[in-house]
């Protein structure tokens, strides 16, 4: 199996600005009008261009305004002070301080349209130091 990570937008340019200025993703095709494929993380990125309030799932409608979803991603980096700085200086908001626990280092973000990003930067041996046997 594969992942694919889809992600809506309101604007195509805008989206594709963030996301290789924030974390290096390279542009790699246009698929049509309103869908464009980054590279660079683990799984190919896709931004598809949806206006604000166009029908979403069930009876909702698009809203880019900072919103909270079950689902999210993690951005694992090497140097977590350099990635968050990237990010703001490509248009993130910082949600959250930095955190650190015995696995590593957190800060929460939101997109320019208000999609929710965690940077985690693994310290000793990440998620293991907090794993079960």
């Amino acid at each position: 199996m594969k992942l694919l990570v889809n992600i809506d937008v309101p604007d195509l340019d805008e989206a594709e600005a963030f996301y290789t200025g924030a974390f290096g993703l390279t542009p790699a095709r246009r698929l049509g009008a309103d869908v464009l494929e980054l590279l660079g993380f683990a799984s190919p990125l896709y931004l598809l261009r949806k206006d604000a309030g166009s029908a979403g799932a069930g009876r909702s409608q698009r809203d880019y305004a900072r919103h909270w979803t079950p689902v999210h991603c993690d951005v694992v980096v090497d140097d977590l002070d350099a990635a968050l700085a990237r990010a703001l200086a490509a248009g993130a908001t910082q949600d959250s301080p930095i955190r650190q626990a015995n696995w590593g280092r957190i800060v929460t973000l939101a997109d320019p349209f208000g999609h929710g990003w965690c940077l985690l930067q693994f310290l000793g041996r990440g998620y293991d130091e907090i794993a079960t046997p």
